[in-house]
């Protein structure tokens, strides 16, 4: 849970966290930035300064070392040959600045133009030797220099947490530095020019010059959507008094895991949120975690949100929405769309790459490594690749179009039919839960995602194999991409749990499943002579009956609400939570049984077991079309 220690803004760097790590380290931050270049300290798992100077270049953040200042002892213990140290000038009141109204960052560009040094400090986070300021007052603590970042250990976040105080980052501190301005190809002008710019402006002229920057610079060197500098909030007397007249934030959404709130599918800011999954796709294929992740939270707090969003100061309320978020609003509200969509729809790489990130079988990574290999459309990777790309990305791209088609919901309901018909012919008694996108409520679907499970154990023990020939004998699964029994192989028992320190398995859950390929084989051969049904994609989950409630509300969720369930588990519960089942987190690891009854019966159904999931961890029912984080 978050603290309410005046810390300064901190970037924290996801390198050498695991998976299931960092969401828990973001969450105890009060003030947690996404973006690098707000950020008063970079906070990580880095202890060697070249490694800390590496990272904050792969963020484009270049700085300029700032050497710590020595302390008054051993400045007097300096011998009288060395020179010594230039005492540092401390700020005076009229040289601070004072933060800018809505926006702390927008003057930022502007002070460091107008030619003024700020003055450097060492460690000046927390360093009461040198800083007088009330730590414990969140107004005055953290006045900080902005053109100075400093990259501290992980160790003081947690000491300071412990300890019940921010502590001064002296023995913590990893690198110093200060930010250095973007580079320039243009000169700056000088007193002269701009006289004369205010001259013909004024007598309506215009200097060739800024006609030619406008027609070729600034063509030729767009500016990337990432480095745009945010616009200063204004806030006008109406604005203001609208912004005191806006319907108060539900109590829901203070809550830190979206899996507490009700998240409707079709909700009153569904435009806005549409526009940010775009650019969370980018961060993607960008392999941005931390960005993705970000957005994913931000997403999850607007789809909660029962209000229609009218203002940016309505935008900046909402958990997990930053300055960013708020200024993606405002660009949304003025232009309708935001401009890394913009700009993205017009250039050539994204284009290819989102391409090739919808082909089955071909990930973020993937889609890059194509992309490298000069491939730029599918054709490229029939002529170029065939035979080097694997079975399941071979028929992803074959049936690439057909694959692309949504499912209507009347055809879901079909092939699901079809699946628990045969499994009942293989042994009667099965019983079914369509999940995934269907459950919550779309209209149409990417693919079919049904669990399947029996009252007795030994049925559903290895059964994937079974409903797989069935339907491959019956023509309808044209080919299988993923056949996995793990489940069955470990007697169909919870994965085991095995430490807080165990790398993150592949996958995210080990029940036993099939993600097959599946056409229609009926249709009207006096039309046509081919099959004219597409493929689709179908995935058959087989859960043992003990743990089906698991597996329904494990492929039921949105994936933000299925990773804040384990997080729910995990910080709130003490527990693993896996679609296989639950265990205690600790020694043993034992299974927790969600889904009996007090006296031990277990469910009469799986739509039983699943609210018996939800009533055992503490969580208020919701019911799928809740659970529509994006």
């Amino acid at each position: 849970m978050a603290t309410n220690l005046p810390f300064p803004t901190i970037f924290l760097l996801p390198t050498h966290f695991e998976a299931d790590e960092l969401p828990d380290v973001e969450s105890q931050i009060p003030t947690l930035t996404y973006d690098i270049n707000e950020a008063d300290v970079v906070l990580g798992k880095v202890a060697k300064k070249p490694r800390a100077i590496l990272e904050l270049r792969s963020r484009k953040l270049l700085t300029d070392e700032i050497q710590p200042m020595l302390p008054d002892s051993a400045v007097e213990n300096t011998p009288a040959s060395s020179p010594r140290p230039a005492k540092r000038r401390r700020l005076s009141p009229s040289t601070q600045r004072a933060p800018a109204s809505g926006d702390s960052t927008a003057s930022d560009s502007d002070e460091s133009s107008g030619g003024q040094v700020k003055e450097s400090r060492s460690t000046s986070v927390g360093k009461s030797s040198t800083k007088k300021a009330n730590q414990n007052d969140p107004e005055t603590a953290w006045k900080v220099d902005d053109s100075v970042v400093q990259v501290v250990r992980l160790a003081w976040f947690t000491d300071s947490l412990a300890n019940g105080k921010v502590l001064p980052v002296d023995d913590y501190l990893v690198y110093q530095g200060r930010k250095k301005p973007p580079t320039s190809s243009q000169p700056l002008p000088n007193a002269e020019d701009i006289l004369k710019r205010a001259r013909d402006d004024h007598t309506g002229t215009r200097p060739a010059s800024r006609d030619r920057f406008k027609q070729g610079y600034a063509t030729q060197h767009p500016r990337s959507a990432h480095t745009k500098r945010p616009h200063l909030a204004q806030e006008s007397t109406s604005e203001h008094e609208r912004t005191t007249r806006l319907p108060p934030v539900p109590d829901y959404l203070h809550t830190e895991y979206s899996c507490q709130r009700p998240t409707p599918f079709s909700g009153p800011n569904c435009a806005f949120i549409e526009q940010l999954k775009k650019v969370r796709t980018f961060r993607i294929l960008e392999d941005d975690a931390v960005g993705v992740r970000a957005y994913s939270t931000s997403i999850a707090a607007v789809a909660a949100y029962p209000y229609l969003l009218s203002s940016a100061s309505e935008v900046a309320r909402l958990p997990g929405c930053g300055p960013k978020i708020v200024e993606l609003y405002k660009q949304w509200k003025d232009n309708g769309y935001l401009d890394d969509v913009q700009e993205a729809a017009s250039n050539p790489k994204t284009k290819v790459l989102l391409l090739f990130y919808d082909i089955w079988g071909v990930g973020a990574k993937t889609a890059n490594e194509f992309y490298n290999r000069g491939w730029r459309d599918l054709d490229d990777i029939v002529e170029f690749g065939w035979n080097t790309i694997n079975r399941v990305q071979q028929i992803g791209v074959k049936y690439y179009e057909e694959l692309q088609e949504k499912i209507p919901q009347a055809e879901v309901e079909s092939i699901a039919d079809i699946i628990l018909k045969h499994a009942n012919k293989i042994k009667d008694g099965f019983q079914m839960v369509i999940v995934g996108g269907y459950r919550r409520g779309k209209a149409s679907s990417g693919d079919v995602d049904v669990v399947l499970s029996h009252p007795d154990s030994s049925v559903t023990e290895f059964f994937v194999n079974d409903i797989v020939t069935s339907l491959e004998k019956a023509r309808y699964i044209t080919h299988t991409l993923t056949l996995s029994d793990k489940n069955s192989e470990r007697g169909q028992a919870p994965v085991a749990w095995k430490g807080d320190d165990r790398k993150p398995g592949g996958g995210f859950d080990t029940l036993d499943k099939a993600l097959v390929v599946w056409q229609d084989p009926n249709w009207d051969t006096t039309k046509a002579s081919k099959p004219p049904n597409p493929h689709r994609r179908v995935d058959i989950i087989i859960s043992p009956w003990r743990t089906a409630g698991c597996a329904v509300v494990g492929w039921t969720g949105g994936t933000t609400f299925e990773r804040d369930l384990r997080r729910y588990c995990k910080k709130a519960k003490r527990l693993k939570f896996d679609s296989s089942g639950v265990r205690e987190r600790g020694d043993g690891g034992e299974w927790v049984d969600l889904e009996s009854d007090p006296d031990g019966n277990p469910a009469p159904d799986m739509l039983t077991a699943e609210r018996r999931v939800f009533e055992n961890l503490g969580l208020e029912w919701r019911p799928p079309e809740e659970r529509c984080t994006g």
